[in-house]
């Protein structure tokens, strides 16, 4: 049940806390710099010649749905979307496939010249997909103004992380808040905002997934040490790509009404 808020009070609450977030990040939390043991993921294991090759394999699901994605909405079947969105959807889903490919470059040999091909894509799917939510709950005009600027912000976090690494002076909280501002209001978004379609549980579902993999990451080496077959980061990949696979059903399936 959404808030009788107007489109504009939404847009407005959520720019203030955009803003207030941003600003607590930079004066009350110091540079962050890449943590080295960050690459020293808990499956190592060689299968088939290839290195770490469940962290690597484990990013096929993604291409698939990325590409998926794009296919659907490049030949005009997302009934469960909004035709003036074409622009944000293919970009998310496109950022989601090169995730794919950039991930299991940098699994290959996981280090931070390599994470920079990573996490690129990533930014660009965040952006993307906080363009989305943007659209299809408060204004598609201001989606789409904002699509390329965002998208522009999250990939020069990157540049501005690796170039202070290169430096010594390595900073991600610019990426951390490319990477998280958009989970933690996407929330506030989806509650108070007007969706254009019945229901909103395909998004939740996306952002359960999404929670659930950020949990797997964390739980990396204790889930490998009990489980003995597989890692949290893989399990991570897996869940990414089933809320994406969630988005995907909701552009199919959706019933808009208004």
């Amino acid at each position: 049940m959404c808030l009788p808020l107007t489109d504009k009070s939404v847009l407005i609450t959520v720019g203030l806390l955009a803003s207030a977030i941003t600003a607590a990040v930079f004066i009350f939390v110091p540079a962050i710099p890449q943590d080295p043991s960050y690459h020293g993921f808990a499956d190592q294991r060689t299968i088939f010649a290839i290195p770490h090759f469940f962290n690597v394999i484990t990013n096929l699901p993604l291409l698939i749905v990325g590409l998926r994605g794009i296919r659907l909405v490049a030949d005009n079947r997302f009934p469960g979307g909004l035709p003036e969105l074409r622009r944000a959807y293919i970009t998310f889903f496109s950022g989601i496939f090169l995730v794919g490919l950039g991930s299991s470059y940098y699994h290959l040999n996981p280090v931070n010249k390599t994470l920079v091909w990573d996490r690129l894509p990533m930014s660009i799917a965040f952006m993307a997909f906080f363009s989305i939510i943007i659209g299809e709950h408060i204004t598609v005009k201001t989606a789409n103004q904002l699509l390329y600027p965002l998208v522009i912000a999250g990939l020069l976090s990157i540049v501005f992380w690796y170039w202070g690494e290169q430096r010594g002076q390595g900073d991600l909280r610019f990426y951390g808040l490319v990477q998280f501002m958009p989970m933690l209001l996407i929330p506030v978004i989806l509650i108070t905002g007007t969706s254009r379609f019945a229901s909103n549980v395909y998004l939740w579902a996306f952002l359960g997934a999404y929670a659930a993999a950020k949990l797997a990451e964390y739980g990396d080496n204790t889930i490998y040490r009990l489980s003995g077959v597989i890692s949290g980061h893989s399990i991570k990949h897996l869940l990414a790509a089933a809320g994406v696979w969630f988005f995907v059903l909701g552009l199919k399936q959706r019933v808009r009404i208004s």
